[in-house]
């Protein structure tokens, strides 16, 4: 057999594996999507066919709706304000502190830059009771402020844009300086420009991340109004006496899928952007 050949065949191979892989990896969402549209009885009855026979929209009419009583709309409203509020303070501060570390000097800079190396390694369960004594103590139990504030920065994230900078070409920021920009306008005008794609990197996971969280919701929010949509799907799991309404579930399950597809979509283009940093004004 030829090399050509060989390595022809070997390649479809691999590629047949992997999109047989992909398929069952993604079968289960596309069975979740066709769930949403389904009545109950198939849902129950051990159908697992993408194709209804009874095609109905009835779960999202009903969480769409005030008149339904469903408090879905709430709870995405609840999660969008604190996701987006959260992720802009992150960027901002997490995007500081790393340029921080990397250009400024000042007393202690090193041991910081070490403080937060080995706060890194604190697993998050050990902080919880902390962090709970510390918001009950101020006050802000079952309040927006007790999911942002103790997620204001991220130390990952800041020893992420710490690394970044520590790259950026100093011949950048030397020429603006000469231009006649402060230290704050070459940080706001040239340093984040340039940084957009380890910016954009960090808004997706640090968006996920509020989104995402359950355990925090769970522990500081009491009031079902308050709720975001990870407390709130846990409350739509056990709203029915007579049993789950498994495709009310999947529907508000996809739906608070959309907005983390939404972010992907637009900061994907950054990912593996590479930026053009050679002093060009």
């Amino acid at each position: 057999m030829r090399p050509t050949r060989k390595k022809t065949l070997l390649k479809t191979l691999l590629y047949a594996i992997l999109i047989g892989y992909a398929f069952i990896t993604f079968y289960p969402f596309l069975w979740a999507v066709a769930a949403s549209f389904k009545p109950l009885r198939e849902i129950t009855g051990g159908d697992l066919s993408l194709i209804s026979e009874n095609f109905t929209i009835e779960q999202y009419e009903y969480l769409f709706s005030p008149s339904s009583g469903s408090m879905f709309m709430q709870w995405l409203s609840n999660s969008i304000i604190i996701s987006v509020i959260g992720t802009t303070i992150n960027l901002f501060l997490n995007t500081m502190a790393g340029y921080s570390l990397a250009r400024l000097h000042y007393p202690g800079r090193q041991k910081l830059y070490y403080g937060i190396l080995a706060m890194m390694m604190v697993p998050s369960q050990v902080l919880l009771i902390p962090n709970y004594l510390i918001i009950k103590n101020m006050g802000m139990l079952d309040s927006f402020s007790a999911l942002i504030l103790p997620a204001a920065v991220n130390i990952g994230n800041i020893f992420m844009m710490r690394q970044f900078f520590m790259s950026f070409p100093k011949d950048v920021e030397e020429a603006a300086t000469i231009d006649g920009l402060s230290r704050t306008g070459v940080f706001f005008k040239i340093v984040m420009p340039l940084a957009k794609p380890s910016i954009a990197t960090q808004a997706v996971f640090v968006f996920m991340a509020f989104w995402n969280n359950f355990m925090s919701p769970m522990l500081y929010i009491h009031s079902p109004e308050k709720f975001t949509l990870t407390l709130g799907l846990q409350t739509l799991q056990r709203a029915e006496a007579g049993g789950t309404l498994w495709n009310r579930v999947m529907a508000a399950s996809i739906i608070t899928i959309i907005p983390i597809v939404i972010l992907y979509i637009i900061f994907n283009r950054y990912f593996l952007q590479g930026v053009r940093m050679d002093g060009e004004k």
